[in-house]
């Protein structure tokens, strides 16, 4: 029996369900209760990372009931509240999840930034007083008699004419030099700015959504069990004080039903 085979054995000898064939709800992977469910689109290699994260949250569910509403917390799982704790396993997140660094997210927001102060410098070539943090009188008072004003609240807004849905105009942001020629280059500059500030908003709420969701202590306990199976050595010099302390506790009995996994796989 392979090592995939031989572990669901032992999940299922459990009393856990399963599933390696599902869609599920998580992005690889999903616990909930007595069930696991692994996305068929799971590569080969990643299977047993992912059905160890799983079962680490069944783990960990048994300790906290209600750790999928709350989160969990370092001292159930660790027995002690220490931030040693929560900054070595965020270091082991980071390199299980490259996804939790938001690279991605962080260079956008920093193109979107740099956008900004582009439109900004625009706007300042006629109006050098002109602050993003106060209002710009000149603009406000242009804006009123167009329709450009949807444009402040949306990047793309379609405007009906009459009483027939057919008879339509179409704005965007993107096209607004076309959509609207005879607008001063600083008012356009000044719709683009408030578009890339509704952006970098976006941007900066998913970034802290992520974060909030990779620092909680399940998905950081988790990821410390499937960092141990893909690099026991790396994740121990990543994080000593954690480790030892995880080794500890799983020798006293303190992670129900893991020692078996730990002692086999990791």
């Amino acid at each position: 029996m392979d090592e995939k085979k031989e572990l669901i054995a032992y999940l299922k000898n459990l009393g856990l369900t399963v599933n390696t064939r599902t869609k599920a709800r998580g992005h690889q992977g999903f616990f909930v209760k007595n069930r696991i469910d692994i996305s068929k689109n799971v590569s080969e290699e990643r299977t047993i990372p992912t059905l160890l994260h799983e079962f680490a949250h069944y783990v960990h569910y048994n300790i906290e009931p209600k750790m999928n509403i709350t989160g969990g917390s370092i001292e159930a799982l660790f027995g002690e509240e220490n931030p040693v704790i929560e900054k070595e396993l965020m270091k082991v997140t980071n390199f299980v999840d490259e996804n939790s660094l938001c690279v991605k997210l962080y260079e956008h927001k920093d193109r979107i930034k740099e956008k900004i102060s582009e439109y900004e410098n625009i706007i300042k070539a006629e109006y050098p007083e002109f602050m993003r943090s106060k209002p710009f009188k000149q603009f406000d008072k242009y804006i009123k008699k167009s329709d450009a004003r949807y444009l402040l609240r949306y990047d793309r807004v379609r405007i009906v004419k009459g009483f027939w849905k057919k008879n339509y105009r179409l704005i965007t942001v993107a096209t607004i030099e076309k959509d609207f020629p005879d607008m001063p280059v600083s008012f356009l500059a000044y719709i683009k700015l408030k578009s890339a500030q509704k952006k970098q908003a976006r941007v900066s709420a998913r970034i802290n959504k992520l974060q909030k969701y990779y620092s909680k202590p399940n998905e950081m306990f988790a990821r410390l069990i499937e960092g141990l199976y893909i690099d026991k050595d790396w994740v121990k010099a990543l994080a000593p004080y954690t480790t030892k302390l995880f080794y500890e506790r799983l020798k006293s009995g303190c992670y129900p039903d893991l020692d078996k996994v730990v002692y086999k796989y990791l």
